[in-house]
């Protein structure tokens, strides 16, 4: 029966996270670092913070985009992790809270499927479109359901304490470089940049099944 791997984007398979690597290449990165630590603080929401931040991107091109994303530091090994994935007719999914437009690029690598954020530089979000910790889990729920496997082949990888909801919901979870909140709920700990040896731990839990 396949397995299903769930990736967290920012903090675990690439450093900081897309909305501040965007935000760098136009010019805003010392405000929207405001933002994030005011949304750190639960002063604002989930979309609130996209309220403030989409019209600072407005004009936001492809090109750019293309550029904030191949210049992002991404941990050592994620190409190799998701071809031995791939070869044994697994299934990748990344589940961010930062925008999709951004994490469907990783795609090339060949994750299966992305879902973050459905919003548009420039333009005003629709809350329903937008992620938040709680949407983690549902999302697996129903592909759990679509690809007629369980919660029991599925193993997530996070690093804070927005992978909370979906670590609490699966038995095989690796804490990637992680608060200290993740790390207690977590079946594996990692700490390093190397998603090989991440995934090493993550083939234990579902080997042992």
């Amino acid at each position: 029966m396949s397995k299903l791997h769930v990736f967290d984007m920012d903090g675990t398979l690439i450093r900081g996270s897309a909305c501040l690597a965007i935000s760098d290449h136009v010019g805003e990165l010392e405000t929207v670092l405001l933002l994030e630590e005011r949304w750190a603080k639960c002063e604002i929401g989930h979309v609130e913070y996209y309220e403030l931040c989409l019209p600072l991107w407005k004009g936001l091109s492809e090109e750019v985009l293309e550029k904030c994303f191949q210049s992002s530091v991404w941990i050592n090994g994620v190409t190799e992790v998701f071809d031995d994935i791939c070869k044994r007719g697994e299934t990748i999914v990344v589940i961010t809270l930062s925008p999709n437009f951004f994490a469907e690029k990783i795609k090339r690598w060949g994750a299966h499927h992305t879902f973050g954020a459905i919003v548009e530089p420039g333009v005003p979000p629709r809350p329903e479109l937008v992620l938040t910790p709680e949407s983690k889990p549902e999302i697996i729920k129903k592909l759990v359901m679509e690809m007629g496997i369980s919660l029991d082949d599925c193993v997530a990888y996070g690093d804070s304490s927005s992978d909370e909801p979906l670590f609490e919901l699966l038995n095989h979870s690796v804490a990637m470089n992680a608060s200290e909140s993740l790390r207690t709920i977590s079946r594996k700990q990692y700490d390093g940049w190397d998603l090989r040896e991440a995934y090493e731990l993550s083939r234990q839990l579902l080997d042992q099944k």
